[in-house]
């Protein structure tokens, strides 16, 4: 397997309960390095940018709303297949069917607050790493 990259956030749902460290744990636990990290609060224009992708779905408001309703941390993660490994120990969307030891079964509140986004694909997983990050701010 190739080291590559994805893309990881940390919602406001886990940064508002102090589980930053907790999520990274698990993150790094799993294999995967951290080399860009920063925590920001999103604005609105950058929340609807970076989730364009559902602007016609009925949620798509809630999900702005709840993505600059807090802090987030933002983050670049490199590891052997880095997408599937995060998509793995993220688990699945709805924290009632994601597997034990999983990010979403241990942390997440709710569907909607979820605790974590990742990245789908090596292809988004670049499109969404230069959306927050310079190449300068990646160090592995």
């Amino acid at each position: 397997m190739a080291v590559t990259r994805t893309f990881s956030i940390i919602k406001p749902d886990a940064t508002r309960r102090n589980l930053t460290g907790a999520v990274t744990k698990t993150l790094e636990d799993a294999g995967l390095r951290v080399v860009a990290s920063k925590r920001m609060q999103m604005t609105r224009e950058q929340a609807e940018g970076f989730y364009a992708v559902h602007k016609d779905r009925p949620f798509f408001g809630e999900l702005c709303d709840f993505m600059v309703s807090g802090p987030v941390v933002v983050q670049v993660l490199e590891g052997e297949d880095a997408v599937k490994r995060n998509r793995d120990i993220m688990g699945a969307t709805n924290p009632a069917d994601a597997a034990e030891g999983t990010i979403r079964k241990q942390f997440a509140e709710s569907i909607e607050a979820n605790t974590v986004h990742g990245s789908d694909s090596d292809e988004n997983a670049a499109i969404e790493i230069a959306y927050f990050f310079d190449d300068a701010e990646i160090v592995g």
